[in-house]
């Protein structure tokens, strides 16, 4: 007998220009939002308005939210230690684009 192995995955669309309120930020990140709070406290969000009332989250809050929130449950930073992984993953991402040749030879050399 033939054993099938179904793989699921689960995505959503959200651009740019969407503006979320901490609340559907919190909803959509599944992360509390004392939590989004002490994020943007520590700059790893930087939403526009004055206080978490009046915070409007643009669609690139929700992949950096979802990413801060994988990094403080699985790996247990604190937001310290969250923002301080979210902006080294930044500077890789931005050093892949800047040079791509160099950054594929880095990969091909630690495989």
């Amino acid at each position: 007998m033939t054993q099938t192995n179904i793989t699921w995955i689960e995505g959503a669309i959200v651009e740019n220009e969407v503006h979320m309120t901490i609340v559907e930020l919190s909803h959509a990140s599944r992360t509390p939002e004392d939590l989004i709070m002490r994020w943007v406290s520590e700059g790893v969000l930087s939403p526009v308005g004055s206080s978490p009332q009046d915070w409007r989250f643009g669609g690139d809050s929700l992949k950096r939210a979802k990413t801060a929130a994988h990094l403080t449950h699985d790996l247990e930073l604190n937001v310290p230690g969250a923002a301080l992984a979210l902006d080294l993953l930044d500077e890789i991402a931005n050093y892949v684009l800047t040079y791509p040749a160099k950054a594929s030879a880095l990969k091909q050399s630690i495989i």
